[in-house]
């Protein structure tokens, strides 16, 4: 997710401009889909090993190297074809919005059961990118149900995700999108947490043209523009809901997260710089990418102070909401196509063990929930009936 005061545009390269980057193209849906699986195999596997006692960082590393591990076996003959890690795993606690993913230098941030985890990351198969995050609860489980405050939370935020891709459809205005997600959160006594923002997904671009905001503060209100969603684009929904008055705070955590802003050219001054964006550039090109990411730390940290000062980078910071209130977050990419919508990367939510006697009374938000990605077509149903007969 970016903020809409934090955010930038972004081209994709243009290498390969003669081809269909759209969703029109099959081999472009191919990709999409191959991200996603390993989005999702990567965060249950991170989700399994969130725990009392684990570090947050030692999570973080998992992510980022099963990613890289089964992106690396992919599409090796390929020339000039990138793949890798498109948002690099963060892991944020309770309070703590959105971006945590601590330097291996810091103290390390310890879980302890009871606590709220989101886990976010991102893949991406030559360019075409997949996310999702989820949250859950340290020591949670079907013999130790969470019921109460924190399930309302879940359950509020994972139907906000739901209700928002449902009204994801072909002419539908973003700004009735976000009316369906605040509506959402009042339905559970939630706070979208302010000018958050989905993203439609381009080539080589997370931030893209089209975007989806939710609870917009009184800055943004007419910031963001009014459009439409057309057929062949793909999304990435991303719903962060609040125990509290939802108003991001930035706690002066060091920023670890960054892309590069390719609207932006300066001539670095300092070696150090220049040498930190030259590997910036080969190795994360224009996806987000985290400083812990970087063998050599000390030398990272250094080199990004004056890449961020002008502007060279986009930071992405870590915030937060009032210390004592909880943040849960739902991420999904959903391909927008001409017979439905295809949710390709999230979990579903696990309403065993998170139990809320909350739910969704709104009619027109409950018609929504309940309505199916892919409308069955009745002529098709008509077709089917001469075979069942003889079969």
């Amino acid at each position: 997710m970016v903020r809409k005061d934090s955010e930038s545009s972004c081209s994709s390269d243009d290498s390969h401009n003669h081809e269909d980057h759209t969703l029109a193209n099959d081999a472009v849906v191919t990709k999409y889909q191959v991200a996603a699986e390993i989005t999702n195999a990567v965060l249950k596997e991170v989700i399994a090993n969130v725990k009392e006692g684990a570090v947050v960082g030692d999570l973080c590393d998992i992510g980022d190297k099963m990613i890289l591990e089964r992106t690396g076996k992919l599409y090796k003959k390929e020339k000039n074809f990138t793949k890798g890690i498109a948002m690099p795993t963060c892991i944020s606690v309770d309070n703590v919005i959105c971006h945590f993913t601590p330097l291996k230098s810091e103290a390390p941030v310890v879980l302890k059961n009871g606590q709220v985890v989101k886990i976010d990351l991102g893949v991406h198969i030559d360019g075409f990118i997949a996310t999702a995050a989820h949250t859950v609860v340290v020591g949670a489980s079907k013999d130790n149900k969470v019921t109460g405050k924190i399930a309302d939370l879940l359950r509020g935020t994972y139907d906000g995700l739901e209700i928002a891709i449902r009204s994801l459809r072909p002419e539908a205005s973003n700004n009735d999108i976000t009316k369906n997600i605040d509506k959402t959160a009042a339905e559970f006594g939630l706070t979208p947490i302010e000018n958050m923002l989905s993203h439609q997904l381009e080539r080589n671009v997370i931030d893209g043209e089209k975007k989806i905001i939710q609870n917009s503060g009184e800055k943004q209100k007419g910031e963001v523009e009014k459009v439409t969603i057309d057929k062949h684009e793909a999304y990435a929904i991303d719903i962060l809901f609040s125990t509290g008055k939802g108003q991001p705070k930035d706690m002066d955590t060091r920023t670890t997260v960054y892309k590069k802003n390719e609207s932006v050219s300066y001539q670095l001054k300092m070696k150090a710089s220049r040498v930190f964006f030259s590997d910036v550039n080969k190795q994360h090109g224009p996806m987000p990418f985290s400083l812990r990411s970087f063998e050599e730390e000390v030398k990272a940290k250094m080199g990004v102070v004056e890449c961020e000062k002008y502007g060279l980078l986009t930071p992405y910071p870590v915030l937060y909401e009032k210390e004592g209130d909880f943040v849960a977050q739902f991420k999904a990419t959903v391909l927008v196509m001409p017979n439905g919508l295809l949710k390709i990367a999230g979990l579903p939510f696990d309403s065993d063990v998170y139990q809320s006697e909350r739910s969704v009374r709104d009619k027109d938000l409950q018609t929504v929930l309940k309505s199916a990605l892919k409308p069955k077509k009745k002529k098709e149903a008509k077709k089917e009936e001469p075979a069942a007969k003889k079969a």
